[in-house]
């Protein structure tokens, strides 16, 4: 009598939200979102969402469909540094200028261990407070940042020599009451001084993440996406 077998195929990801919590920091959850149409054959670019003072992994998970639905996994950490409840009740948190513990580098682990993701294709967003946090954690990492976006956020000064090379998209409000927009300009003329390829844009907004942003940020890094090996080569060719 013939025997039947029946062929397991993988489990396919669950597209949308999901939770993991590193194992270097199992206090600190990290939220991801996993794009419509997940293909496991194709090396997605990853984004790591940084959210601002007072905000969380979900706060800043909520604009991962914004930004696109099909291009990107996107990983939103937790800062380090508990505020308390703000005023919907939530407890918020911030980021340091201290070192990760390799809180960054187990969130990295986890994502290509779990999915698809091209190892020179990690692009650090960062709202807020978040930006100098994404800035810090973009000269960090050793290797695979194909860039850093700042959003509505203030730059902390220059002082790394890793800094050239590294491109960056800077979006700002014109009237945001936080960090003035002329600051944001002055700091990205400093990092462009420093060696970093900065494209700056504003906004008619204050300190707003806005749909336009977005727009601009899934384009500027689908561009780099786009261009291929060359892309990858700095642009002062170090």
């Amino acid at each position: 009598m013939p025997v039947s077998t029946t062929t397991r195929r993988p489990i396919r990801p669950m597209e949308g939200f999901a939770t993991t919590c590193p194992r270097s920091a199992p206090d600190r959850p990290v939220r991801l979102f996993l794009p419509s149409d997940y293909q496991a054959k194709y090396a997605y670019p990853l984004v790591i969402l940084f959210h601002a003072n007072g905000g969380d992994e979900d706060s800043a998970v909520r604009l991962a469909p914004l930004l696109s639905r099909r291009n990107y996994i996107v990983a939103c950490p937790r800062g380090p540094v508990a505020l308390g409840p703000g005023s919907t009740g939530r407890t918020g948190y911030a980021w340091t200028d201290k070192p990760t513990d390799g809180y960054l580098s187990s969130v990295l682990a986890y994502a290509r261990e779990k999915y698809n993701i091209h190892s020179q294709r990690t692009y650090l967003v960062g709202v807020g407070e978040g930006a100098a946090a994404a800035y810090r954690f973009g000269l960090e990492l050793p290797e695979g940042v194909g860039g850093v976006v700042a959003l509505n956020g203030e730059l902390p000064t220059v002082r790394s020599k890793k800094a050239s090379g590294l491109r960056m998209f800077v979006g700002h409000g014109e009237s945001n009451p936080v960090v003035p927009v002329s600051e944001a300009r002055r700091s990205s003329r400093r990092l462009a001084t420093a060696g970093v390829d900065v494209r700056f844009q504003t906004y008619p907004t204050t300190d707003h993440v806005t749909a336009d942003m977005l727009r601009d940020v899934n384009r500027w890094i689908m561009g780099t996406v786009n261009a291929g090996p060359d892309w990858l080569t700095p642009p002062n060719g170090s």
